[in-house]
């Protein structure tokens, strides 16, 4: 059977996230649904790794199967995303690929943003796409504290109780944070992350950028690894799975 891989873009606020749950709308299985109807058989969709609900994709990837090879890839994707797209989701290409290609388990490094509107005046292009946080941040903090994050590591302060990782211990392998006026963006590189994990790190950076940590405590509550001792984790309107590279 031909194994095609595709990227896609999506506005994960009225989603329950990525992955097919026993109720509400997910992104899996709205692509599923559609792609199912436009192939004419049962189409299961694999992703990269699952996004919470309310996170967005600037380029999710994801792998099926299907018993008939898709000769033209403008006319499939155009056919797509006639019916995607009033769901804001957006197949952006298509791959085929060989039978042992996996969208999660070949996977080397999955991309986050994470965006903050620092000021005073709420957004309103970009109502849902951001964190408004209208107390200044100290940038200059936030980016030791990101410093601090970055390397091999355990987790275990940033990782969600319902986390089915089998370790807590991750390679963070880059960790920036730029700002132009007041739009700050964050971002972060690993080959894999634990459930929360990248809002949880935000939530302990404003914390830290607002001066209701200092740095000391910021190392103190990553080093003692207790869940308990995290600050509330960023909200999922700011976060993006930017990319994954194979």
């Amino acid at each position: 059977m031909p194994r095609y891989q595709i990227y896609i873009e999506y506005v994960g606020t009225k989603f329950i996230g990525w992955q097919i749950q026993q109720k509400g709308y997910s992104v899996q299985g709205t692509i599923q649904k559609k792609l199912s109807k436009i192939l004419k058989e049962k189409i299961t969709l694999t992703g990269s790794g699952r996004t919470d609900s309310g996170v967005h994709a600037i380029e999710q990837s994801a792998h099926f199967d299907c018993k008939k090879k898709i000769k033209n890839h403008k006319i499939f994707l155009k056919s797509c995303n006639y019916f995607l797209n009033k769901n804001l989701i957006s197949i952006l290409k298509i791959k085929k690929r060989r039978p042992t290609f996996h969208a999660r388990h070949n996977a080397k490094m999955r991309s986050y943003l994470y965006v903050i509107y620092n000021r005073e005046s709420p957004p309103s292009l970009n109502k849902e796409r951001v964190w408004h946080i209208k107390r200044k941040l100290n940038l200059n903090l936030m980016k030791k504290g990101a410093k601090k994050l970055t390397g091999t590591f355990n987790y275990s302060t940033f990782r969600a109780s319902s986390c089915g990782a089998k370790s807590p211990v991750k390679t963070i392998k880059k960790f920036t944070i730029s700002n132009n006026k007041s739009t700050i963006k964050i971002r972060i590189k690993s080959k894999s992350f634990l459930q929360q994990q990248v809002r949880s790190m935000v939530g302990c950076l404003k914390f830290l950028a607002e001066e209701k940590w200092s740095l000391k405590y910021f190392e103190k509550v990553f080093k003692l690894k207790k869940r308990s001792l995290c600050a509330p984790p960023a909200p999922a309107c700011g976060l993006f799975l930017e990319k994954v590279t194979y």
